[in-house]
Formats: structure tokens, C-alpha cells, sequence
């Protein structure tokens, strides 16, 4: 009322003062008339500074009009960097607040109801509205594949799809999907090493345990990455150490690295005692085979043991 004079006589000082006292007691929109006084000038000296301040305290709260005009001063750079990252992601912010962002539950109420086919075309528009939560879904029924509006053939290529647009909006396990469509080939060609590039994504900047212990089982065996048993067991640990539910598969995986390498690294000690012992030279000799002639003469020696066991 003293801000805009409406019964009183228009005083910015008594309004900026009852605003800071309502604003230090938490209220959201003290907050955003605070940010708008320090923006117009209006009772203080203007300080665009001080504006984003407000103006973000009140975004915290999910104030739309704190959301817009953020969006507002990152696009023209006042009193901050200029971004237009940051103010499209602002902006869109407001936009999904909108009346139509009801279609997100109705759809999710459908789901639940049993009408997927429905479900998932409310889920595809708003995917082209750029709804993040609607693209993942959208990729989710169709991953599953809950849904007979589309053939097998345009299933998983559409998943992708969506699934790219819910990770490009910083969706952890979207990338990781990503990951996994490029690693056993939904959707796209095979391809390690685009899939290790995801997995490298979600775990530096999203901090995934399935990410990190994806790459290292592919360090492991050297799938898209450099085979190297020590940066798989620090990606095992950095899974175990992110996500307590990572912990029993980290524990396998580790007990599985130990005895396959400790193995192998004892079986090379045992040869440089023993040459004998190295099947390199019989490989040469008999094949690549040379272990099933083995078995065949294995095989051949338990039954002269055992035919000579009964002619006794």
C-alpha cells in the first residue's frame, strides 16, 4: 500500500522497511518487492546487485515473477554476466508454470488408470514443448515398451530421441540411457566409445554410481576406453563411495578384478619358473585348439584308467 500509494500516501522508505522486516522473516513476496525497489531505485539507491539477490532468495520459493525477471536482467546483462543460457532456462522456467502444465498430471493419472497409448501421446506433445519430465517418460514407455503405437523398428530410435532431449536438460539418467542405447546398439550402431563419452558425462557432472561403475567394467575390458585394471577399480570404488546401493554389485565386480588378475599374474610367475608350463609354443605347434586337444586326451587317458580299473 505505501509502495504504491493505494489508501495511504505513497512512502518508499515505510515500504521499504516493512518489506526488509517481512523479507527477514522469510516471506517470499517481501523478497521479490525488495529486488524490485533496488532495481527501479524506488526509496533506496538503485543496485542492480542487490535486485538479483532478492530476486533470487524469492526464486527459491518458486515465485514465477522473480523467475521472469532474473530471466529478464541475465538476458540483457544487468547486474550480472551476460547469459542466455541462463535466461532461456529462466524463461522456460516461467513457461512450464503455465495452465497447460496440468496435462503433465492428467497424463500421469492416465498412466496410472491403464490408458498408456494416451498416456504417451500427451507425454509426446509436451516432450515438443520441452518438458523435461515428459520426455523421459515419454522415453521410459517406450524403453518398456508399454505402448502399440509405434512398430518395434521406430520404438527404440524414438526412445533415444527423447531420452537426448530429457539429458541435454541435465537429467542424470537420461545420459546414462544414452550411454546404454550406444553400448548394446538400440536404436543406433554399437559404438563403446559414444557411450563411454556419456557414462564420462553423467559421472563428472552429475555424480551417477551406474555411470561410474559402467566405466569401470569398460575400462575392465577395455570396451571404448584404454584397458587398465586400476582406473576400473577406482571407478568401482568411486560407485561404492557415491551410492550406498552400488555397493554389493562394487563388491563383486572387486572380488571378481582380484582373483582373475591375481590369477593371471600368478600363472606368468609359475611359467618363468617352469617354461614347460607356457602353452605358447604348443599353441604354434597344434592350432588355437590346442585346448580342446587337451581335453580330448584327458578324456582318452580317465578311460584307459578306468577300462583298466574293470579288466582287473
Amino acid at each position: 500500500m505505501y509502495l504504491y500509494g493505494r489508501g495511504v500516501t505513497k512512502d518508499y522508505q515505510k515500504a521499504f522497511k516493512l518489506f526488509s522486516l517481512a523479507a527477514d522473516q522469510g516471506w517470499v513476496d517481501g523478497q521479490l518487492q525488495l529486488g524490485t525497489m533496488y532495481y527501479s531505485g524506488l526509496g533506496v539507491k538503485q543496485d542492480f546487485k542487490m535486485a538479483v539477490k532478492y530476486f533470487n532468495l524469492a526464486s527459491q520459493s518458486g515465485h514465477i515473477l522473480a523467475f521472469y525477471n532474473l530471466a529478464q536482467m541475465h538476458s540483457t546483462g544487468t547486474g550480472v554476466m551476460r547469459s542466455c543460457h541462463t535466461a532461456v532456462e529462466l524463461f522456460k522456467n516461467v513457461a512450464e508454470r503455465g495452465d497447460w502444465a496440468t496435462m503433465l498430471m492428467d497424463a500421469h493419472q492416465q498412466y496410472k488408470d491403464g490408458h498408456v497409448d494416451l498416456t504417451l501421446i500427451k507425454y509426446l506433445l509436451l516432450a515438443e514443448l520441452g518438458y523435461e519430465v515428459a520426455q523421459s517418460n515419454a522415453a521410459f514407455i517406450l524403453d518398456q515398451g508399454e505402448s502399440s503405437l509405434f512398430s518395434k523398428e521406430e520404438i527404440y530410435p524414438r526412445a533415444l530421441l527423447e531420452w537426448g532431449r530429457a539429458a541435454s536438460q541435465g537429467y542424470a539418467i537420461a545420459r546414462v540411457k544414452l550411454g546404454d542405447y550406444h553400448y548394446y546398439g538400440y536404436g543406433t550402431d554399437v559404438d563403446y566409445e559414444v557411450a563411454a563419452e556419456h557414462y564420462q558425462l553423467a559421472s563428472e557432472t552429475q555424480h551417477n554410481a551406474q555411470a561410474m561403475f559402467n566405466l569401470g567394467y569398460m575400462h575392465e575390458r577395455g570396451l571404448g576406453l584404454k584397458q587398465d585394471v586400476h582406473l576400473a577399480k577406482r571407478y568401482y570404488d568411486l560407485a561404492a563411495e557415491t551410492s550406498t546401493d552400488a555397493q554389493v554389485p562394487v563388491t563383486l565386480a572387486l572380488a571378481k578384478l582380484s582373483v582373475i588378475y591375481s590369477s593371471e599374474f600368478g600363472w606368468d610367475y609359475w611359467k618363468t619358473q617352469y617354461p614347460w608350463l607356457d602353452m605358447q609354443p604348443y599353441t604354434e605347434t597344434v592350432g588355437q585348439n590346442w585346448d580342446l586337444y587337451l581335453i580330448i586326451l584327458l578324456t582318452g587317458v580317465l578311460g584307459l584308467i578306468i577300462y583298466a580299473h574293470y579288466m582287473r
